[in-house]
């Protein structure tokens, strides 16, 4: 076998091993962002239990009392979304903690990190 064929076998073992790394590093990806991007709840199940719960009383109460069922739906909504901005700005604290952390992170960590954003950017979308 001559230098050049060498070289070139070389170089195709190196493309297929880049490639199978490549491969490797994309189905972990799919496997954290299924981890990391399942379809969590926003809220616990008694905190929901509570919004529904006063939602309910919203339109039971319009029919005897409209302006302050209107008032109410006022004061839930804002609850409402005062407790989605709370908790979407606690998980991106937490995210931010993972790879901030004031020491040198590896690619890894950083690619973990880059995951976990885009699974909670794409939860976020979907609000």
């Amino acid at each position: 076998m001559t230098t050049d064929q060498q070289q070139q076998q070389d170089q195709q073992a190196e493309q297929q091993e880049q490639q199978e790394q490549e491969e490797q590093a994309r189905q972990e990806t799919r496997r954290d962002e299924a981890q990391d991007g399942q379809d969590q709840a926003l809220f616990a199940d008694d905190e929901a239990q509570s919004f529904r719960s006063r939602w309910e009383d919203v339109q039971r109460d319009f029919v005897d009392e409209p302006r302050e069922s209107v008032q109410k739906a006022d004061d839930l909504v804002s609850d409402l979304v005062e407790r989605l901005t709370n908790g979407f700005a606690e998980t991106r604290s937490g995210l931010e903690q993972q790879w901030n952390k004031g020491e040198e992170a590896s690619t890894e960590d950083l690619r973990i990190a880059l995951t976990r954003y885009r699974a909670f950017f794409q939860r976020l979308l979907k609000v």
